[in-house]
């Protein structure tokens, strides 16, 4: 338990350090590369990626707070207590409806109050992991004059940085971009498979045990996501938005 207690500490501020790194190198190193030498002015394609890259950070930043601040309020039990119908989590020791499970990035449980805003910051995490990493890679190409079209390329670019890097020849805030694409791949994946992992589970509605209908009243998997996204589900991408109470 003890472990787990740490994990729940270090996890969140393990995000926070990944997220200062990414927007760090976003604003001091890749978009200064993206500006012309010769002139002061910013060119299309740096204000597009400044505009998309600000977009995801807002969405990212602000499901992540919600997530938190709508997360299951405790239920005051022990964590050993066995109640009909409820879920506990052994770690928060709260009393949960329709728990998905407990997510350590977050340091909360995740239930029905915040599952809205928990997908959708696995979907802006991951489409930022992704960002960034395909702007990384913009800035390693130019500045290691590497072609990416061989995908064995970037098998190939972690040994070939850490020999250029131990040699001189390659400066830290470079090699940093180095790992921090291999990390940007991992966590873009990782929140990718969790916002497509949950999305599948809303669907298909509640597990058969807790709840059981027939066929024909069961509701249809467009009905399941509109109680959890509701109606404006659009508007709820675009910009993040506090779960209505029900």
């Amino acid at each position: 338990m003890f472990l787990l207690q740490l994990l729940n500490h270090l996890a969140p501020l393990y995000f926070l350090c990944l997220l200062a790194v990414t927007l760090s190198l976003q604003l001091f190193l890749f978009l200064p590369d993206m500006c012309d030498e010769r002139s002061d002015a910013v060119p299309l394609s740096g204000l597009l990626h400044s505009f998309f890259f600000l977009f995801l950070l807002v969405n990212t930043l602000g499901n992540y707070i919600l997530v938190i601040w709508n997360s299951p309020g405790a239920g005051g039990v022990s964590a050993e207590v066995e109640l009909p119908d409820r879920t506990i989590c052994r770690l928060c020791a709260r009393v949960l409806w329709d728990q998905e499970h407990h997510c350590f990035f977050t340091g909360t449980c995740i239930s029905r109050s915040n599952l809205r805003s928990f997908v959708l910051f696995c979907l802006h995490s991951s489409l930022s992991c992704f960002h960034a990493l395909v702007t990384g890679v913009g800035f390693i190409s130019t500045n290691f004059t590497l072609s990416f079209c061989d995908p064995l390329t970037f098998l190939r670019l972690l040994p070939l940085s850490i020999t250029r890097f131990f040699s001189g020849s390659l400066v830290s805030s470079d090699m940093l971009v180095v790992l921090m694409l291999y990390l940007w791949f991992a966590v873009g994946l990782a929140c990718a498979a969790f916002c497509c992992h949950h999305l599948l589970m809303i669907s298909t509605g509640p597990s058969s045990h807790k709840t059981q209908t027939t066929e024909q009243n069961a509701p249809t998997w467009t009905e399941n996501l509109q109680k959890v996204f509701g109606k404006q589900w659009l508007l709820a991408i675009l910009l993040p938005r506090v779960t209505p109470k029900t």
